[in-house]
């Protein structure tokens, strides 16, 4: 079983701050430079069978999540989930689990909340 390293907590909130900001694609592009992985592409748009059951999807064969509308394509959660299963599959491991794909996306909105809080202490000082 392999282990995926993590990015320290200021890493992870600034690219949950750049997702939020409308920079999914440089979020994700900086996150691959971190694994060592091909960024994936991601769009807006549906795949079939797909089209009313979920948020968005990531597709191993095409390298492409694919987000149902533009507030997906700026959602941290949904988006970080989708790109667990990219860094799953590129490291040749299985896919990972949806557990593990929300625990790592979770992760990344609690250092973002961490260090908003330690900014917020700091100019309350």
């Amino acid at each position: 079983m392999s282990i995926i390293v993590h990015p320290d907590d200021i890493t992870k909130a600034k690219v949950v701050n750049m997702i939020l900001n409308k920079k999914t694609e440089e979020a994700l592009k900086n996150l691959s430079q971190f694994y060592k992985v091909i960024p994936p592409e991601i769009i807006v748009g549906t795949i079939k069978g797909r089209r009313k059951t979920v948020y968005a999807v990531y597709v191993q064969r095409e390298n492409k999540i694919y987000c149902i509308n533009s507030d997906i394509f700026y959602n941290p959660f949904i988006i970080l989930h989708e790109f667990y299963h990219h860094i799953r599959t590129k490291g040749g491991i299985h896919r990972g689990s949806e557990k593990h794909a929300n625990m790592y996306a979770k992760s990344f909105i609690e250092s973002y909340k961490k260090i908003i809080d330690q900014i917020t202490t700091q100019k309350q000082q």
